[in-house]
């Protein structure tokens, strides 16, 4: 019933807080590569860029349609097409200028998109302990109730025990004492012994 206590490393409970910013940081880091490799100011793969992040939004509004639409899947294609667009712009543009500020543009709406998520998390999360300590102090009382039950019936069965050891032992020492004559107590009025008692005295 009592479950282990497992202390996270503080990288783990980091990780999750710093993947935006390092997700756009690698980002613009590769841009910046592809720029000083012949990218900037070069419409063919401005063009190309373009065309990846227009199909990447178009997959995720597509995603984002009907009735069986995944979150997962459209979160997935939009972010793409941002990282592209990102990556487009501080490949082609000259200067850091315009890629530091679409960096910092793109990495506080990973932000402001991962916080909504985390608070949710944190809410299924904060809700599972709850029923769980439920669970555990309903299950704990049923516990508690049936121990106190069984004790009970544990204690009216040794009560029972007693009393009919000391009525056996009354019966033996009232047939032991002389001069008992069980059928003056019958012809008194007082109720007839059981037979087989009659019969051993």
């Amino acid at each position: 019933m009592n479950e282990p206590i497992v202390a996270r490393h503080w990288l783990h409970l980091a990780a999750p807080k710093a993947a935006p910013a390092i997700a756009t940081t690698t980002v613009l880091a590769l841009a910046r590569v592809w720029n000083a490799n012949g990218a900037e100011h070069s419409v063919g793969n401005a063009v190309l860029m373009t065309a990846l992040s227009l199909g990447a939004a178009a997959a995720g509004a597509c995603a984002s349609l009907g009735n069986v639409s995944d979150p997962l899947i459209t979160g997935t294609a939009f972010a793409a097409s941002g990282s592209l667009a990102l990556a487009g712009v501080a490949g082609y543009a000259d200067g850091l200028s315009l890629p530091l500020l679409l960096w910092s543009m793109a990495t506080a709406g990973a932000y402001a998109l991962a916080a909504r998520y985390w608070r949710t998390d944190r809410r299924e999360t904060l809700a599972h302990h709850r029923q769980a300590g439920e669970r555990r102090e309903e299950h704990a009382h049923i516990e508690r109730v049936e121990a106190l039950r069984a004790g009970a019936q544990i204690e009216v069965a040794r009560a029972g025990a007693a009393y009919a050891e000391q009525l056996a032992a009354a019966l033996t020492a009232r047939a032991a004492l002389p001069g008992f004559d069980p059928q003056a107590l019958t012809t008194a009025g007082l109720p007839q012994l059981p037979t087989s008692e009659r019969k051993s005295v």
